[in-house]
């Protein structure tokens, strides 16, 4: 099987383990996951203040490579990302082309903002489904429709690189995962 390969798009103000679980268990499965830094600089610092290191920088990036694109929540990371014109127009690009699209935490009101949830099942953080315009704001961990993947926020980061994972490798796939790291025993 082709693995696929996600763009993990991150701005200063991330939440690290929204971003860095996903990147994690995707990578444990063998998908490329690469994180592009939005900032201009390869070195990433979360809302907690915790510094990573991105594989490439946005301007650097070849978007036409990935089968999806991810973003984590966190405050300011998800205010840097949707005020981000590039990182907006490649999310849009990315869904116009039937390519994965996936949000967690406040994240998902990026896609609000864009438009991108018309008509779709969505969730996001507690107290900000105002940002989910257009979408039918559901209460669950992960809210998988089409496309789109939204989750709540941190406590829901492992379910949601698992909903990432079974998008392209299948349910077994991520259940098998789920065991592997005492997460579904």
């Amino acid at each position: 099987m082709n693995k696929k390969k996600i763009g993990m798009m991150v701005a200063d103000g991330y939440e690290e383990i929204e971003m860095l679980t996903v990147v994690d268990l995707l990578r444990r499965e063998g998908l490329t996951c690469d994180i592009i830094s939005a900032t201009g600089n390869k070195e990433l610092t979360s809302s907690h203040q915790v510094s990573v290191l991105a594989d490439v920088l946005f301007a650097d990036a070849d978007f036409d490579s990935y089968d999806a694109l991810v973003i984590p929540g966190g405050m300011p990371g998800t205010t840097n990302l949707g005020n981000h014109e590039g990182v907006c127009g490649q999310l849009k690009k990315a869904y116009a082309d039937g390519k994965l699209i996936a949000a967690v935490c406040a994240a998902p009101t990026v896609f609000g903002s864009l438009g991108l949830l018309e008509g779709k099942r969505a969730i996001c953080y507690p107290g900000m489904e105002n940002g989910l315009t257009g979408a039918d704001v559901t209460v669950a961990p992960v809210v998988a429709d089409g496309n789109i993947i939204t989750s709540r926020g941190m406590g829901t980061a492992i379910d949601f690189a698992l909903a990432i994972l079974a998008y392209f490798e299948g349910n077994e796939t991520a259940e098998a995962l789920a065991k592997k790291i005492v997460y579904r025993v």
